[in-house]
C-alpha cells in the first residue's frame, strides 16, 4: 500500500500543472476595468460632511431580494484580505504557486472595488448599514476549515467559485438592471475562469493520489458552506435568496456538485484505496441527500407561493 503524499509532497508533485494552467489562465482571462461598468453619472452626494441628500428606499427600483443578495455577494467579496492569507499560507508565494495566489488575489480585487461603487452610485442600498456590516464581517475575518490540507481546499474552491459564479448571475438578472446584470455577468466570467483552474488542479490531483483525491471531495462536500456564512444574518438572507430561485438547493446539487464530479469523473475513478472508496460511497449517498432535500425544498417554496397567490 503507498503511503499518503505529504502536504509539501502535493505542493511540489502539483507545481507542473500549477504553471501549465497558469499560462492557460492567463491566455483566456479577459483584462476589464471596474470604472467602465458604474453608471456614474446617476450619482448624487449623500449626506454627511458634504451636505448631500440622505439615503432612502425609494432611491432605487432594484427589488428587495436582490439588494440582499448583492449585500451578501459583496460581504463576501469584502473579507478578500483573509482569503488571501489563507491561501498565501497553504500555497507559499513563491514559484507558480505564488503566481497564482497574486494573480487570483489581483482579479478577485476587482469585484469588490465594481460591486461597491454600483451600489453607491445607483444608490440601491443604504451606504451606512452596507458599511457596518463591512466593518463587522471583516473584523471577523475568515478560517478555512481545511486550511492546512492542500486536496480540501482545492476540492472546496473548485465548487465554491462555481457557487459563487452561479450567485453572481443569477442575482444580476433578479435586479432587472441592465447595468448591474452587464456586471456581474463580467465578475462571473472571472469566477468562472478561478473555477477551471482549481477543477483541473483536483483533477491532476486524482491521477496523483487518487484516495486522498476522493477523500477530501467528500470531506468538503459533507460540510459545505459559502465563505460568506459568517455574514450576520447570513441564514435568514440565504433562505429569501433561495426562495427567490437566485441559489439554492437544486442549484448547489444540478449546476455545481454534479458538473464538477462529472468532470472529475469520480465514479469511474481507479487506483483507490480503501478509504478512497468508502469517500466515493460517501459522495454517492450525499448526491441522494441533496437530492432529497431540494426536492423538499422545492415543494414547500410552491405551497408557499401558491398560498401567498391565494391571499393575493
Amino acid at each position: 500500500m503507498t503511503a499518503p503524499l505529504s502536504q509539501t509532497a502535493l505542493l511540489l508533485e502539483l507545481e507542473p500543472v500549477v504553471a501549465k494552467n497558469l499560462d492557460r489562465h492567463l491566455s483566456m482571462a479577459k483584462e476589464w476595468f471596474p470604472h467602465e461598468y458604474v453608471p456614474w453619472s446617476d450619482g448624487r452626494t449623500f449626506d454627511g460632511p458634504l451636505g448631500g441628500e440622505p439615503w432612502s428606499e425609494t432611491d432605487s427600483t432594484i427589488p428587495d431580494v436582490a439588494r440582499t443578495a448583492l449585500i451578501v455577494n459583496l460581504l463576501t467579496e469584502d473579507n478578500l484580505p483573509s482569503y488571501h492569507h489563507e491561501i498565501a499560507t497553504l500555497f507559499g508565494r513563491d514559484g507558480a504557486w505564488g503566481t497564482w495566489v497574486h494573480r487570483w488575489t489581483a482579479e478577485e480585487g476587482r469585484h469588490g472595488t465594481a460591486i461597491r461603487d454600483y451600489l453607491t452610485v445607483t444608490r440601491a442600498v443604504d451606504p451606512v448599514a452596507l458599511e457596518r456590516a463591512r466593518m463587522t464581517h471583516m473584523s471577523a475575518g475568515y478560517e478555512n476549515v481545511h486550511g492546512d490540507e492542500v486536496l480540501h481546499s482545492l476540492a472546496y474552491v473548485s465548487f465554491q467559485e462555481l457557487a459563487t459564479r452561479i450567485s453572481h448571475r443569477n442575482t444580476g438578472r433578479a435586479t432587472a438592471d441592465p447595468a448591474c446584470e452587464a456586471l456581474l455577468a463580467r465578475v462571473a466570467a472571472d469566477e468562472n475562469l478561478h473555477m477551471v483552474f482549481y477543477r483541473n488542479l483536483l483533477g491532476a490531483a486524482f491521477e496523483l493520489a487518487p484516495g486522498q483525491a476522493m477523500r477530501a471531495v467528500a470531506d468538503v462536500l459533507a460540510d459545505f458552506q459559502m465563505p460568506g456564512v459568517g455574514i450576520e444574518g447570513f441564514a435568514r438572507k440565504s433562505v429569501a435568496i433561495a426562495l427567490a430561485g437566485i441559489y439554492d438547493l437544486r442549484q448547489h446539487r444540478d449546476e455545481v456538485v454534479v458538473p464538477v464530479l462529472r468532470q472529475w469523473d469520480v465514479f469511474n475513478v481507479t487506483g483507490l484505496d480503501a478509504d478512497g472508496e468508502v469517500a466515493r460511497d460517501e459522495i454517492a449517498a450525499h448526491l441522494d441527500g441533496l437530492e432529497r432535500s431540494a426536492a423538499r425544498f422545492e415543494e414547500k417554496r410552491a405551497a408557499r407561493e401558491a398560498r401567498l397567490a391565494t391571499r393575493a
